[in-house]
């Protein structure tokens, strides 16, 4: 049995931010954008992962959802501890040069304890992206 990552998925609260971020500054592809009701779900990954995406969502989708949980919700995207997603790269420092300038940064590159080299910024929403080296 092979079991492998296909989609994950975080909140997003601007459509048009979130495509910026993660289309023009992370360079990944456009896969699915999808509007139902005055909501967006767009689909993002990176081009040489064609099997690995992540949906952005609105937080207001799931009906099952309170108003008093958007609410929390809300207030966690907005401090950044709702939701996140580990990336990783080959060249750490410097895809960091490029990104500081365009994001929030919540961390410098750092040689975390645990035996990774780590950074961590905000998306547009709020989310948490930690991004590390590869080996």
């Amino acid at each position: 049995m092979n079991i492998t990552i296909h989609q994950t998925f975080l909140p997003h609260t601007d459509p048009e931010a979130s495509l910026a971020f993660y289309r023009d500054t992370l360079g990944f592809e456009v896969r699915n954008d999808v509007g139902y009701e005055g909501m967006r779900w767009i689909t993002v990954g990176p081009a040489n992962q064609p099997s690995t995406s992540i949906v952005l969502t609105p937080p207001a989708a799931d009906p099952s959802v309170t108003e008093e949980e958007r609410k929390i919700i809300s207030d966690m995207m907005t401090k950044g501890t709702y939701a996140g997603v580990n990336l990783a790269t080959d060249d750490l420092d410097g895809l960091f040069e490029k990104l500081q300038a365009s994001v929030e940064v919540v961390q410098e590159p750092t040689d975390q304890p645990y035996g990774i080299r780590d950074c961590a910024f905000r998306d547009p929403s709020g989310n948490m992206i930690r991004i590390q080296q590869t080996p």
